[in-house]
């Protein structure tokens, strides 16, 4: 019998939907279950990013890690570590390119290919150095006022962000306009934040910044408006976690529903969104938070 060919892309969607059904997003769980609020990282350090921030964090949430480093069994034993018996790797995803011949012009081509690897969490390894279990620092919560700093952050990152008294939240694609509410009409500062956070990743998807939408103000190609909530729904989540916040992100059925069908529909849909998500964090620049508090400071 022939053996049926591994299909990262399905492996990995279906990975997610399964977890979006269940109520819970992957980009949500950091802060959920005692996993901790810290951006996944290889066993150097260096960060993950896209598809396999998504992935870790999902793990991580599910089984209860706190570390933040992730390697392969041969990382860890060259550590000096050992993966203890009976622990369960995770998937990650590998990006390169190969390149062949053209069969039709002979010409050499570079092909991109995606490839899953196994992974261990630092908390399933025994024997790694201390650095390895450290924890993530303790994200912060804002019960009674904002915070300079994420207000003067928010407000120089180039948009135009207009706080108005009216009760609800929006990106006015065709004005390239930020609404947002009174902070105190919020019932915690925290969700002022999360939600100026998912308009602002919305904004930088402006034909002059990174193109999601066109200059008629239409998605493009077979993006909708269910893959954009799902991009500024990710995107959201990287920053917060940069940012040292605990986001509350409202969660509806809708959302939920429209996120599930464009991934049953596209089994590549989550990969182009958790790059899309990443880039627009990327843009808006989270860490330059603490740098623009400490100039406030001073001033």
């Amino acid at each position: 019998m022939a053996q049926t060919q591994f299909d990262v892309y399905q492996e990995v969607t279906d990975t997610i939907l399964t977890e979006i059904e269940k109520g819970t997003p992957p980009w949500r769980q950091p802060w959920s279950g005692g996993a901790g609020a810290s951006l996944p990282q290889k066993w150097n350090g260096e960060a993950y990013s896209g598809i396999n921030v998504v992935l870790l964090w999902a793990t991580a949430a599910a089984r209860g890690y706190s570390s933040a480093r992730w390697m392969t069994f041969r990382q860890a034993k060259e550590l000096g570590g050992a993966v203890r018996k009976g622990e369960k790797s995770a998937m990650s995803i590998k990006y390169g390119v190969f390149e062949r011949a053209n069969p039709d012009t002979g010409v050499t081509e570079e092909v991109p290919f995606a490839r899953a690897y196994r992974v261990f969490n630092a908390d399933q390894i025994e024997g790694l150095p201390e650095a390895f279990y450290l924890q993530p620092d303790p994200v912060q919560t804002f019960d009674t006022e904002t915070d300079d700093r994420l207000d003067t952050w928010l407000l120089s990152r180039g948009a135009d962000i207009r706080i108005t008294e009216e009760p609800s939240a929006y990106y006015h694609l065709k004005l390239d306009q930020i609404l947002l509410p009174l902070p105190e009409l919020f019932y915690t500062p925290s969700g002022y934040y999360a939600t100026a956070l998912h308009e602002l990743l919305h904004w930088t998807g402006h034909h002059t910044r990174l193109g999601r939408f066109d200059e008629a103000g239409e998605m493009k190609g077979k993006r909708d408006y269910a893959f954009e909530e799902l991009v500024a729904e990710i995107g959201a989540c990287m920053a917060a976690v940069k940012l040292g916040l605990t986001p509350d992100f409202s969660q509806s059925a809708a959302y939920v529903e429209g996120w599930a069908k464009v991934l049953r529909e596209d089994k590549k849909a989550i990969f182009r969104a958790a790059a899309a998500a990443q880039a627009a964090a990327d843009f808006v620049r989270p860490e330059e938070a603490e740098g623009l508090a400490r100039e406030s400071e001073a001033a």
